[in-house]
């Protein structure tokens, strides 16, 4: 009787928006990834100041004056180093979640940004160019955490309907964290060469504030019941979450899962590689998250101001079109982030990355010609302008959503350290081979970046199903045929049942007689 008026019920449970469910998404996004995309722009403006800084500082210790390409690789070096840490920050990720949980690991991360900050911001007054270096590193290690982490939470604390929207709430304060970036970056502000320890070490106050009100906010619903088995926390939470309405069958879809699993323990990364009922979700994540970083974002994310430079666009100028784009970036991720439950996963991705692909091409086009036609210049400022918005729009936080979509609670860890580990490596390679790659191939080396976006698209066209409004276990059983597993081995035969108690579900397994 109980799950009878369980199911007649279901129409009825809210799945609203709610206040405290928002104000988690916006604080959890804010102290952490709107900071890795600020840390990822903040390096563009201060470019010359940081190498003049290694210079002097190379002369008054070693009476060495250093070359343009020795400068080059140091602040290759510097850009780079926040990708080797936001690697190890990933490799990181599963241990911590199944120990600390998921907002638990996002409070207790904020102290790597307090010490990175700190580093980078008395750098120069302590003249070692060291601290500069070691505190990308250290703050890279934060990003690394948290670009796995948060979107695990807010995709567990979300319901289905309104997973994408949250979901895509990081990749909007990541744009959002590139052009503060870009604006505190402009001379009239911070872009002085006196305040570029400032501008570098600004990411302590967002962490701050969410350090501050972030643990008043409960746990992921998911991670209490599935790996905790505590129902009275879960039910805390969910009401906290939810507010109103009836939220025993969300607790019953995740005792489903629950029981799906054999083991509530999590499983490790060399066991997520050979399990062979998620092998195409493993490839799967592992194309979509190389992809994105291989697209050339982050090439025009860090150089963004030598690319325009190159276009031809007059230096003074070249820092307001720099932010210019920083706030179509902005835009794009809103769009996204509004229309991805309306359109779903698929469209984003496949529109983006042909988009991302067909700027590619024509940044190369324009920069072949604008010597013969000024014009050209123009577009290629535009194709800039493209790229990042067709990235911001659907490739830029649909990799992390579906992530999470595509893996049950015992292996959504392992699976975030996985794909955080290849988004951290393809991030490193781009950002310590592009200045290079740029010099041996000129702007042909765009056409590199278009095969890739095209294939990532092929791929997601005839690989990835669409997964908007299903539940985790809906979408677990999509994937069964690809992996030539039977769906009835995807559950188990215990029988659930649900006993009602002050209008909310509390669960208990019997055995069938």
């Amino acid at each position: 009787m109980a799950e009878e008026l369980i199911l007649k019920n279901h129409a009825k449970i809210s799945s609203h928006l709610t206040m405290p469910l928002l104000a988690a998404a916006f604080l959890s996004s804010f102290g952490s990834s709107m900071l890795y995309g600020y840390n990822l722009a903040v390096v563009n403006s201060p470019a010359q100041f940081i190498k003049n800084f290694y210079n002097e500082t190379l002369m008054e210790n070693y009476s060495w004056n250093a070359d343009e390409e020795l400068l080059t690789v140091l602040y290759s070096l510097t850009v780079s180093i926040f990708a080797i840490g936001g690697m190890i920050g990933a490799l990181l990720v599963g241990r911590l979640v199944t120990k600390y949980g998921r907002k638990g690991t996002l409070v207790r991360a904020t102290v790597l940004v307090f010490i990175g900050g700190a580093l980078m911001g008395f750098s120069r007054q302590c003249r070692m160019p060291a601290m500069v270096i070691i505190g990308r590193f250290i703050t890279g290690i934060h990003s690394g955490m948290s670009l796995s982490v948060v979107p695990m939470y807010l995709g567990e604390i979300a319901p289905k309907n309104l997973r994408g929207f949250l979901g895509l709430v990081p990749s909007i304060h990541i744009c959002l964290g590139v052009f503060i970036a870009q604006v505190l970056g402009l001379s009239e502000l911070l872009g002085k060469e006196e305040h570029w320890p400032l501008l570098l070490s600004l990411v302590v106050f967002p962490t701050m504030i969410q350090l501050i009100l972030l643990p008043w906010f409960p746990e992921s619903p998911r991670y209490l019941l599935i790996e905790k088995g505590n129902v009275h926390a879960t039910v805390a939470a969910l009401k906290r979450f939810r507010t109103r309405g009836n939220i025993q069958v969300e607790i019953m879809e995740m005792e489903e899962e629950q029981r799906s699993l054999s083991s509530i323990s999590t499983i490790s990364v060399c066991r997520l590689l050979k399990d062979p009922c998620v092998r195409w979700q493993v490839i799967t994540i592992a194309v979509v998250n190389i992809g994105m970083q291989l697209s050339g974002i982050d090439a025009i994310w860090f150089y963004t101001n030598e690319i325009f430079k190159n276009a031809g666009i007059p230096d003074p100028y070249i820092q307001y079109t720099t932010v210019g784009t920083g706030a179509i970036e902005v835009i794009s991720g809103m769009l996204g982030c509004f229309t991805i439950e309306r359109v779903g996963r698929r469209p984003l991705m496949i529109g983006g990355f042909i988009f991302m692909g067909l700027c590619c091409v024509g940044i190369t086009v324009s920069v072949l010609f604008q010597a013969q036609l000024s014009f050209m210049r123009y577009i290629s400022v535009g194709c800039v302008v493209g790229i990042i918005a067709g990235f911001c729009i659907g490739p830029a936080g649909v990799p992390f959503l579906i992530t999470a979509e595509l893996f049950k609670q015992s292996h959504r860890p392992a699976a975030y350290t996985v794909a955080g580990c290849l988004n951290w490596l393809s991030n490193f390679t781009i950002g310590f081979v592009f200045p290079f790659l740029e010099m041996a191939t000129g702007p042909y080396c765009y056409l590199i970046f278009c095969a890739i976006c095209w294939l990532v698209a092929i791929y997601t066209i005839f690989v990835i199903p669409e997964t908007k409004n299903k539940t985790f276990m809906e979408i677990s059983q999509m994937f069964a045929a690809n992996n030539n597993i039977d769906k009835d081995e995807l559950t188990s035969n215990d029988h659930l049942k649900m006993a009602l108690m002050n209008g909310y579900g509390t669960l208990s397994k019997h055995d069938e007689q």
